[in-house]
């Protein structure tokens, strides 16, 4: 890859720092868990540098908002990885603000951030595009057999929308109703959101990671994620795996051919009903038999070195620095900059 060439191009950074906020008596314990690190963002910003490009760290929603003037008349494009900090729509804060202002940035739009952190509008729209995705439900309340009819346990009880496997804790996989009404109950006193239950896909669980838009859309081979050197099958991967030494990232993930093929393109697929852009990660569960089922999409991706993209990048024999400006430019190409 080439370094920037003529006139530097000014690369403003949006993000959220767990340290940047404080937990109250009331928050669950994971509420900032998809937030970054110090570190993280300043691997992001060396990355940038590395291939010529200035960086300006702006923060997160707040920060951008006081710096407003100052950012639409010295940054040309903002590198967006912001969470947003409370409800439904928190992803899409940034985004918004950058699109009114008349900023362009690296990454989905409010539309598709909002769109995809509620999985239940996501899996609407999957079935929509008859890409498979686990069958499900929704609810704030007590359930009875009856309004269990079209799924089969073991299920799944997840925040209905929350990522980073927020609200995932080893009793979300229940066996029966009474576990389901306690695990429902768990989501909507702690998370104040309903509870998104699925039917529980034992198998292996991968996840494909993508860059780009159009044409220039790359979607690299499946990962796959295994827990002590063994497929994921009937555990879940809960939140507190993400950085443990438990965990190893399998890349390519070892599947037959013709599966590979057809995760790669339900990703493909996924990525482009949604409208994602620039960059996006699709998670996945195969079953027993190499079926795959989407389970979620993520338009903001960990960009850490330890996570989906570095590990994708010494798959690929590039450098984590390389895949951060591959991202950078994918943007750049979708504004002609």
């Amino acid at each position: 890859m080439k370094r920037a060439a003529h006139k530097k191009i000014v690369v403003g950074l949006t993000y959220d720092l767990a340290s940047d906020y404080q937990l109250s008596d009331s928050d669950p314990k994971d509420r900032f868990s998809e937030f970054d690190n110090r570190t993280i963002v300043h691997g992001m910003q060396k990355a940038m540098e590395k291939f010529g490009y200035t960086v300006v760290d702006i923060g997160n929603f707040a920060s951008l908002l006081k710096q407003a003037d100052h950012i639409k008349s010295n940054v040309d494009i903002v590198f967006n990885t912001s969470e947003g900090l409370e409800g439904r729509n928190r992803e899409a804060q940034v985004p918004m603000l950058l699109e009114y202002l008349g900023i362009p940035f690296v990454g989905s739009d409010a539309l598709t951030m909002s769109l995809t952190l509620d999985k239940v509008m996501t899996k609407q729209i999957l079935r929509i595009n008859d890409i498979p995705t686990p069958k499900f439900v929704t609810t704030t309340k007590q359930l009875t057999e009856s309004d269990l009819s079209k799924l089969h346990f073991p299920l799944i009880v997840k925040p209905e929308w929350e990522g980073s496997s927020k609200g995932m804790t080893a009793k979300s996989k229940v066996k029966n109703l009474t576990e389901l009404n306690k695990q429902i109950d768990f989501i909507v006193k702690n998370y104040h959101q309903p509870a998104l239950i699925e039917e529980f896909i034992s198998g292996r669980e991968c996840t494909v990671a993508l860059i780009g838009n159009g044409a220039d859309l790359v979607v690299y081979p499946p990962l796959e994620i295994r827990i002590r050197g063994k497929e994921v099958a009937n555990k879940i991967f809960v939140g507190r795996y993400v950085y443990s030494n438990d965990v190893h990232y399998e890349c390519p993930a070892k599947l037959p051919d013709q599966t590979l093929r057809t995760i790669k393109d339900a990703a493909r697929k996924t990525y482009e009903a949604v409208n994602c852009k620039d960059f996006g990660r699709v998670d996945f569960r195969v079953d027993e038999n190499g079926h795959p089922y989407v389970l979620e999409i993520n338009p903001i991706p960990a960009l850490s070195r330890q996570d989906t993209f570095g590990t994708i990048a010494l798959s690929q024999s590039i450098s984590y620095d390389e895949m951060i400006v591959k991202v950078l430019i994918a943007g750049l190409n979708r504004y002609n900059l």
